[in-house]
C-alpha cells in the first residue's frame, strides 16, 4: 500500500483525497500557491510545501517546482485531482519516470483519451460512434466555418486537452466563428496549459449522460452506473444525479458496455468517466475523462463505494474484489455544486471574495464536500467551486425534497453563490419530471426573481486571541500559535470600524445607460475590443475579462463614441473599476 501521497491540486478535491488517505493510514502532502498559504487543504495535510506564485501557471501548473517538492517530501505517489495536470500526459510521465506512482491511468491512456481528438478515433475503432465532428486540431476559423457550412450550425468548439466545459464555445453562425475559436483557445491555454481545439456538431437538446468506470491492472474493467449532468450553464455542470431519470435500462446497459469497450481500447487503469450525449433514444460518445470527476460522490452514494479508496488500491496494484454482477445501485443521489457566482438574471457572474459565514447542512442522507470554510478567501485566479452538496434518498422525489431542505439549511455570506439558482432548477416542472436538456437552464429558466446578494461584515470580540502564524523553513510550511491582541486590518480592535454591508455589483447589457463601463468583478483583462474614437452600440463588448478561469464579456451600456480606454490586455482590475468611457 502507498505510504505518502502528494496531492497536486487544491480546494475541494484536495480535501476530498486527503480524507480518504487519512482513513487508510496514508500520509498526505499538500502544495500551495502564495494565495493558498492557509487554505483548508493546507491546514488538513500532514505536510505542506510552497510552490510560489499566484496564478495557476505560476504554481499548480509549474511542473519543475512540483517535482522538486516530491523529492523533498519523500512522497511515493501523486494524486492529480481534477483540472490542472490531471489529464496531462507529460506530467504523468514525469511522475512515473521517477519511480513515483501516478494515481490515475497510464500515461499512454491519457495520451489517447486526454486528447479528445484521438479519443474520438479510438472510440470509433471499437464501434462507439461520437457526435459528428472534425477529428483533428483546428488551424484557423476558416475550418470552423467550412465545418458549419457543411454540417449545419450551431457548432461546438472544444478544448482538445480539456473537459468540464472549460475551453468550449458555441458558434451559431460563420460570423461568430473567429471570436468563439479565439476565446476557446484562450480558456484552454489558461486552464489546461494547451490551446488546441477541435469542432463538432452542437446538438440542440441532448441530455448529458456519463458512465463511471473502474479498471484494475489485472484485466478487469467494470461500469458502476450513470450520472445525468444535463443541468448546465456555460456548458458547465450545476446539478448531477444518479441514476438518470427516464432512462431505459437497456440503454443503460448498452452505454455501460460501450464505456467498458472505450476504456479497454486505450488500456485504461484506475477510475475514469466516459461521457455521452443522449437524444431521441440514441447516444453518442463525447469524451473520456481520464481522472476523477467533480460529481463522483453521487456514484459513491448509490453504490456504497469510495472511489478515491479504489483509486489508491488500484494504484497500489490491488485487483477489484467484485464483479460486474455484484455492482449494486440503491436509491437516488443528487449533487449541487456551490460556486462563487451571482446567478441574478441568469448571468452567473463569478464573485471572488472572502467567506464571512458558512453554516453547513446536516441530517439524514446529507453530505457536504467543501474546499473552504468561514474566513477563507476565494481567489479570482482559480476555479470558483466552494463546495458540493450531495443527498441520498430512497427515490428521486425524496432525494429532490431532501436537497431543497439541505439548501435551506445552508448559509454562505461574503460571496454570492449558485444556491438560489439551484432552487429554481430543482423546483422547475421539467426537472421534477426529468425532461430537461443541457440548454434548458440558459434558454428556459427565469432567474429574474432571485434576491440581490448582500455581504455581511464579520464581528469579532475584544481581548487576546490565538493567532496561527505561518512560516516557511526551506520552503516547507510550519505553523506556530501565538496569543496576541485582536487586530482588524492593522488596527487594534478599539480603533477599527466595522464595514457596512454593501451590495454586489452586477453588470447589465444595457444597465442604466452609464457612460462609464465598469467591471463587475475582480479579474484580468484578456482582450480590449475598442479604441478611442470608435463608435459603439449599447450591448457591444468592449473588453473581455477573465475571472475564476471563465471569460466574461463586459458590454457598453449606451451607444456613443469611445473617449477613453483605461486598460490593456494583461491588466488586473477590481470590481467597480472603470475600463472604458463612452460619450
Amino acid at each position: 500500500m502507498l505510504q505518502k501521497v502528494l496531492i497536486a491540486n487544491r480546494g475541494e478535491i484536495a480535501v476530498r483525497v486527503m480524507r480518504t488517505c487519512r482513513e487508510m493510514g496514508i500520509a498526505t502532502v499538500a502544495v500551495y500557491s502564495e494565495l493558498d498559504r492557509n487554505a483548508l487543504h493546507v491546514r488538513l495535510a500532514d505536510e505542506a510545501y510552497a510552490l510560489g506564485g499566484q496564478s495557476a501557471a505560476e504554481s499548480y501548473l509549474n511542473t519543475e517546482v512540483i517535482l522538486d517538492v516530491i523529492d523533498r517530501s519523500g512522497a511515493d505517489a501523486v494524486h492529480p485531482g481534477y483540472g490542472f495536470f490531471s489529464e496531462n500526459t507529460e506530467f504523468a510521465r514525469a511522475i512515473t519516470s521517477r519511480g513515483i506512482t501516478f494515481i490515475g491511468p497510464p500515461p499512454e491512456a491519457i495520451e489517447i483519451m486526454g486528447d479528445k481528438i484521438s479519443s474520438r478515433l479510438a472510440a470509433a475503432k471499437v464501434g462507439v460512434e461520437g457526435v459528428p465532428g472534425r477529428s483533428e486540431a483546428l488551424k484557423n476559423a476558416k475550418e470552423v466555418v467550412k465545418f458549419g457550412n457543411d454540417f449545419g450550425w450551431p457548432v461546438a468548439i472544444k478544448a482538445a486537452y480539456g473537459g468540464g466545459g472549460r475551453g468550449m464555445k458555441v458558434a451559431n453562425s460563420a460570423d461568430e466563428a473567429p471570436t468563439a475559436l479565439e476565446s476557446a483557445q484562450r480558456e484552454a491555454q489558461s486552464y489546461f496549459g494547451r490551446p488546441e481545439c477541435y469542432v463538432e456538431r452542437y446538438l440542440t437538446s441532448p441530455r448529458h449522460i456519463e458512465m463511471q468506470v473502474l479498471a484494475d491492472a489485472h484485466g478487469t474493467t467494470l461500469w458502476l452506473g450513470e450520472r445525468d449532468c444535463s443541468a448546465q450553464r456555460r456548458h458547465q455542470k450545476l446539478i448531477e444525479e444518479s441514476p438518470a431519470p427516464n432512462f431505459p435500462d437497456d440503454v443503460r446497459r448498452a452505454m455501460g458496455e460501450a464505456a467498458v469497450k472505450v476504456s479497454k481500447a486505450c488500456g485504461y487503469v484506475n477510475a475514469g468517466t466516459v461521457e455521452f450525449l443522449y437524444q431521441d433514444g440514441a447516444f453518442f460518445f463525447l469524451e473520456m475523462n481520464t481522472r476523477l470527476q467533480v460529481e463522483h460522490p453521487v456514484t459513491e452514494v448509490v453504490t456504497g463505494l469510495d472511489l478515491v479508496e479504489w483509486q489508491l488500491r488500484i494504484a497500489s496494484g490491488e485487483p477489484l474484489n467484485f464483479t460486474q454482477d455484484e455492482v449494486r445501485r440503491e436509491g437516488h443521489a443528487i449533487e449541487v455544486r456551490i460556486n462563487a457566482e451571482d446567478p441574478a438574471g441568469g448571468k452567473f457572474i463569478p464573485t471572488p471574495g472572502t467567506i464571512t459565514r458558512f453554516d453547513q447542512p446536516s441530517g439524514p442522507g446529507v453530505r457536504l464536500d467543501a474546499g473552504y470554510g468561514a474566513g477563507d478567501t476565494i481567489s479570482q485566479y482559480y476555479d470558483n467551486l466552494i463546495a458540493k452538496l450531495i443527498v441520498w434518498g430512497p427515490d428521486r422525489e425524496r432525494a429532490r425534497r431532501r436537497m431543497l431542505r439541505a439548501i435551506e439549511e445552508t448559509t454562505i455570506e461574503g460571496v454570492a453563490t449558485t444556491l438560489a439558482a439551484d432552487v429554481v432548477i430543482l423546483t422547475d416542472e421539467r426537472f421534477v419530471q426529468g425532461t430537461h436538456s443541457t440548454n434548458w437552464v440558459e434558454s428556459e429558466l427565469d432567474f429574474t426573481t432571485l434576491p440581490e446578494v448582500v455581504t455581511a461584515a464579520v464581528s469579532v470580540g475584544d481581548g487576546q486571541v490565538r493567532k496561527d502564524v505561518t512560516a516557511e523553513v526551506n520552503g516547507r510550511r510550519v505553523t506556530v500559535a501565538l496569543w496576541v491582541p485582536e487586530f482588524d486590518e492593522g488596527l487594534p480592535r478599539a480603533q477599527s470600524t466595522a464595514a457596512k454591508p454593501r451590495r454586489q455589483h452586477h453588470p447589465g447589457v444595457l444597465g442604466s445607460g452609464s457612460a462609464s463601463v465598469i467591471v463587475p468583478m475582480q479579474g484580468t483583462i484578456v482582450k480590449v475590443n475598442v479604441e478611442v474614437g470608435q463608435q459603439v452600440e449599447a450591448g457591444d463588448t468592449v473588453v473581455i475579462l477573465e475571472a475564476m478561469k471563465m471569460e466574461n464579456s463586459v458590454n457598453a451600456e449606451k451607444s456613443g463614441v469611445v473617449v477613453s480606454v483605461n486598460v490593456a490586455a494583461g491588466d488586473s482590475v477590481s470590481a467597480g473599476d472603470t475600463v472604458v468611457v463612452v460619450e
